[in-house]
């Protein structure tokens, strides 16, 4: 169900920039929090989807921050995430009532809503490079209030892939929401190979060439 504010006036409100997931940096990113456009429902059974693009190499998927519109005073406790290869899809990984469900750096717009960034991470997902798509739904409010996606049409994102493609489940098509994926690529990541220690005889090398290194530096020195 879409949020429904064409119809009302427009006050220039400055962009809240979606952050990077805390540990891992952005691999993704969808554009900044619009926060005065629109915004799409993620709770009473409406779900939103948005596609995303991994690198050819690959990532291990370990969070997502997104523009969230609440009414005053409101938490989400939790949410669901859910990645496949089709919108709505859960054949790659679902999570429900993601537990570490963070809200933060939170400004109130000109409809009255606190436009918020919120985070979630979790250990990590393998996924090869191609494009999957992220369905967020469920979102718990104590309250009972509505919790809105905010809708930025993908301007200002940078990266393959962006604008995302995005969908509905009750209406098809819609523009694209504010949102960053972050991951870790290479050794030592969850389900990667560990990253290669130096054997004791590389290290004693290297310390050699470094004292080598200093009497060069000396002789020209003095």
């Amino acid at each position: 169900m879409k949020l429904h504010i064409a119809s009302l006036p427009l006050l220039c409100m400055a962009l809240l920039a979606v952050p990077a997931m805390a540990g891992n940096p952005p691999f993704y990113d969808n554009g900044p929090i619009n926060g005065n456009t629109d915004a799409w429902t993620i709770n009473f059974g409406f779900e939103v989807s948005d596609t995303f693009t991994v690198p050819a190499g690959g990532t291990q998927l370990t969070g997502i921050a997104f523009g969230a519109w609440l009414f005053p005073g409101d938490s989400i406790p939790s949410l669901s995430v859910q990645v496949g290869t089709g919108p709505f899809g859960t054949n790659e990984m679902s999570l429900d009532g993601v537990p570490t469900l963070q809200l933060g750096d939170c400004a109130t717009n000109n409809f009255g809503f606190d436009v918020c960034t919120l985070s979630a991470s979790w250990p990590g997902l393998s996924l090869a490079g191609g494009t999957y798509w992220i369905t967020l739904d469920n979102a718990a409010v104590t309250s009972g209030d509505p919790v809105y996606w905010d809708e930025n049409s993908g301007a200002g994102c940078g990266g393959a892939g962006c604008p995302s493609s995005a969908q509905e489940n009750s209406v098809g098509t819609i523009p694209s929401e504010a949102f960053t994926l972050s991951g870790c690529g290479g050794c030592g990541c969850l389900g990667a190979p560990a990253c290669a220690v130096p054997e004791p005889s590389s290290i004693m090398l290297l310390g050699s060439g470094i004292v080598g290194l200093a009497g060069v530096l000396r002789r020209k020195l003095f």
